[in-house]
């Protein structure tokens, strides 16, 4: 398996250095959550065939499967998180919720790469913009999607690692934004489980299994940076026990 110096390890610099990055900037009033008709239409007449699609490439290539998906409520919004270890791992929450639409916040340099950055917003992604009074559009948009039933997918971990087995320590925006829309987490965690039956045949790497773990909600007993703190905690713990 290919080693990885992971404190060196830029994805943002690694994702845009093959590219001759195309102009892109986040406007006031931008759609974070999508909610252009048109796009809308659009993105749904894909999602299928490109649902196909990845179920071939995960199944195949990377021996994906999903455990637990019955701890899933689809009957609210949430925020779903998961270890960050794999270029395509992002396609793999999209069928674990399939066919549930899910938000991904992204890296704005994503959305200045040359045909990805079109399958991307097709996909709904959405700029995490750097300006103040962008941010405070960004959070409140997501908060309104939160409310209205609509997932969002974090990587609390920030950067990806790849192939990297263990959890990393979590920042807060995760958390902030499930506090703040009073909403619930739903993580997931990625395993690296060795190849069994047809897999042994032609794979040397690990097969990628997700586990959903059981939603954990904010403890509205605590003061609001108690609660951030307290539900960023027992995502972790829960998060950092062995499947």
């Amino acid at each position: 398996m290919k080693k990885y110096n992971y404190e060196e390890y830029e994805e943002d610099e690694h994702m845009v250095s093959n590219w001759e990055p195309m102009p892109f900037s986040i406007k006031d009033n931008y759609d974070y959550m999508c909610n252009n008709l048109i796009l809308i239409i659009i993105s749904n007449l894909l999602i299928f065939p490109i649902a196909i699609i990845l179920i071939i490439i995960d199944k195949i290539l990377f021996g994906f499967k999903i455990f637990n998906s019955e701890k899933i409520n689809h009957d609210e919004g949430f925020v779903s998180i998961s270890n960050h270890i794999h270029y395509l791992d992002c396609s793999m929450i999209g069928l674990l919720y399939f066919p549930r639409r899910v938000h991904y916040p992204t890296l704005e340099t994503n959305f200045k790469i040359p045909f990805i950055r079109h399958l991307i917003k097709l996909l709904y992604a959405m700029p995490i913009p750097n300006n103040s009074k962008q941010k405070k559009e960004f959070y409140k948009s997501i908060n309104s999607g939160l409310k209205k039933g609509k997932i969002v997918h974090m990587y609390p971990e920030g950067s990806l690692w790849p192939y990297y087995k263990d959890v990393r320590h979590f920042k807060y925006g995760a958390f902030k934004m499930a506090v703040d829309a009073n909403v619930c987490i739903q993580p997931t965690k990625f395993v690296f489980n060795k190849p069994k039956g047809v897999y042994k045949l032609y794979k040397r790497k690990d097969c990628i299994h997700a586990y959903v773990l059981d939603p954990i909600y904010p403890n509205n007993n605590l003061e609001y940076e108690e609660r951030i703190e307290d539900l960023k905690e027992r995502t972790y713990e829960a998060m950092k026990k062995e499947m």
